[in-house]
């Protein structure tokens, strides 16, 4: 008895290729590789067409359109594409090999439709030079959670952290600056985040505060918050406060100008509004890098300012210092504004000329955000929605520097005092990691010409274990003399971080830890609060027990011993990201963060620590911190 079968229809996604010339012979190779083939009753079928024989497109499910950017012809038909509605993508690169590039989209593709995704989806994705591998690995995370950092112990003076006295601190710093014109130096400074948690007491203030119903202290008592009382007392104190005044001064409306305590706070009111308002300063909106922080006399200084002054302080090499900061393309402007007015100032007293440059947060390390049902969470139905990856996304502008030698900091890490001290520190982690990174290659080179004894070799071992505090695996006297090499270039040949860790006093944030890893292995990690399982009363424990705290105060040695760059991303522990939940238009949606820059995003480097003075780290997480004696001119 014959059987019948029922076979379902195969959905048949038609691709059209245009390219410079020889497309038919393309299209036919195209359709023999195995993405062509039908999969899940659907197949992908390409056609092809020369740009110069095409006047009226075709309709397709996809046109992909390969030539150089200044083709001309090309140009016009994706316009003739876009104004048809036909989905298409315009390919610049890659236009020398049209069946390579286009193989390379096409299998991307299949990988989204194996997901479930659409073809608009797709295109969103890959305009964005996300990889589907990529979008894959953080659906997976949302499914399947991101497993809590196991720390075994925090890291201590004597187990973890080297105590530095002033006298070798000193020591070291003279020995960087006889090393440091051997290198190209770079001042790497964060710096896209906005003010608005800086001003967020003065922004709530804004929106309970009604003149007309209550008096600012009645204010005060009911929201039962210090910040706004100190912000007054010392508003006289802060670098903006005769700029912005003048022009509060205009707006003053009191009902009753007799009445001194209603005057009063007319006038603080009207500060408030006119520093926070759009139409006036709107600095709850700007980046904090482009505030005033600082007076100089009659110069208002701005954390650009302070970070060009300490760049050529400790990051100069033959009369030159590098600058980079990574911020928001939104702010640009303001951010020329404010090198501009510094430079020439800080050149002309220090005799260092400036070189500066900027990146944004690159849009591939954006990432798919979801809602709570873990599938993609689109706006208007189709478009995805993408979220920045934070502050670990830095790596690929970090990955895309040219230099040999980088000193992180963030943008808001400045003081108005201590230069030196800063500096002598500064180059004194810069001397520590010169030191390291010589004994290093030195190592790696012998090893390479063959002159390394197996004397030598427990030599380098001792090395690693005691300068390093690498945890060397116990089997490693079983290796074989071959494998006990490449196990040791293994350790030793990665990127290098030395970091500056201060005491800690109560400030929210990241420590210094021994971490297990999941082999059971040991290393020295910055670990955040978020990362650890707090109900653990064991992990609970040891995170309450750590002595230091992260300041973020880096110097990195970022290229190998034959000169060659790292790969930065190499080094990444992708399990160690964060899902966060935010509230979009209404509907709470997750998204993931990528590591942490000084967290997970350098797991894989060699990590020292070292114990800098608390005088060093003096951050601004809101603005009543400007009013601490480490922004305030000495009296």
């Amino acid at each position: 008895m014959e059987e019948n079968f029922t076979r379902q229809k195969v959905d048949t996604l038609n691709i059209t290729v245009y390219a410079e010339q020889e497309s038919k012979p393309t299209a036919a190779l195209l359709n023999k590789q195995s993405f062509a083939q039908e999969k899940d009753n659907r197949r992908l079928n390409f056609k092809a067409k020369d740009i110069s024989t095409v006047n009226n497109p075709k309709p397709s499910d996809l046109a992909i359109v390969i030539a150089p950017e200044e083709n001309k012809a090309a140009n016009e038909l994706a316009t003739k594409l876009l104004n048809n509605q036909n989905l298409r993508l315009r390919i610049v690169t890659g236009y020398d090999n049209v069946y390579e590039k286009v193989s390379e989209i096409a299998k991307e593709l299949e990988k989204a439709l194996e997901l479930g995704l659409e073809i608009t989806d797709f295109m969103q994705i890959y305009r964005r030079g996300i990889s589907m591998d990529k979008v894959q690995h953080q659906l997976s995370i949302f499914t399947n959670g991101i497993a809590k950092i196991n720390l075994d112990r925090p890291a201590v003076i004597g187990d973890g952290i080297t105590l530095l006295q002033k006298e070798e601190a000193q020591s070291l710093a003279e020995f960087f600056d006889t090393k440091k014109d051997n290198y190209k130096l770079k001042k790497f400074v964060p710096a896209s985040g906005a003010a608005t948690r800086m001003f967020k007491f003065l922004h709530d203030f804004m929106s309970g505060y009604d003149p007309a119903k209550e008096t600012i202290n009645s204010y005060v008592n009911r929201v039962k918050d210090n910040s706004l009382p100190v912000f007054l007392l010392g508003l006289e104190r802060f670098p903006f406060y005769k700029e912005i005044a003048a022009e509060a001064e205009k707006h003053i409306s009191c009902p009753d100008m007799e009445n001194e305590n209603l005057r009063e706070d007319a006038r603080h009111y009207s500060f408030i509004k006119t520093m926070m308002s759009e139409e006036h300063f709107d600095y709850a909106n700007k980046p904090k890098g482009i505030l005033p922080f600082h007076m100089y006399n009659e110069c208002r200084a701005t954390p650009v300012y302070e970070h060009l002054r300490e760049a050529v302080a400790y990051a100069n090499s033959k009369g030159e210092t590098h600058v980079h900061f990574t911020i928001s393309e939104a702010h640009l402007n303001g951010f020329l504004d404010a090198i501009n007015d510094a430079r020439k100032k800080v050149e002309t007293d220090s005799g260092v000329k400036i070189h500066f440059n900027f990146t944004y947060q690159h849009k591939e390390t954006d990432t798919l955000a979801v809602g709570l049902d873990n599938r993609p969470f689109r706006e208007e139905k189709t478009k995805l929605l993408f979220r920045p990856g934070g502050h670990g996304a830095l790596i690929e502008n970090l990955n895309r520097l040219d230099a040999d030698v980088v000193f992180i900091k963030n943008i808001d890490n400045v003081r108005h005092t201590k230069m030196e001290t800063i500096a002598t520190y500064k180059k004194a982690l810069g001397g520590i990691l010169v030191k390291l990174q010589e004994k290093i290659f030195k190592y790696l080179e012998d090893i390479d010409n063959g002159t390394i004894t197996e004397a030598q070799l427990d030599e380098i071992i001792n090395f690693a274990e005691q300068e390093l505090l690498l945890d060397i695996s116990p089997d490693f006297d079983k290796f074989t003399l071959e494998n006990k090499y490449l196990y040791v270039k293994e350790q030793l040949n990665r990127p290098i971080r030395v970091c500056g860790m201060v005491k800690n006093e109560g400030e929210p944030g990241g420590g210094p830890f021994w971490v297990k890893g999941k082999r059971g292995r040991l290393s020295l990690q910055i670990v955040e609060s978020s990362q650890i399982d707090m109900d653990n009363k064991i992990q609970g424990h040891i995170f309450s027990q750590s002595t230091h705290f992260n300041p973020v105060d880096l110097v990195c040695g970022v290229k190998d011993y034959k000169g060659n760059k790292f790969d930065l991303r190499q080094y990444v522990d992708d399990n160690t990201g964060f899902i966060v939940q935010k509230n979009r238009m209404g509907k709470e949606v997750k998204s993931y963060e990528l590591p942490g820059l000084w967290n997970g995003a350098m797991a894989g480097w060699v990590t020292v620590f070292v114990e800098v003075p608390l005088k060093t780290f003096n951050p601004v997480k809101t603005v009543n911190d400007l009013l601490k004696p480490a922004h305030q001119k000495p009296v």
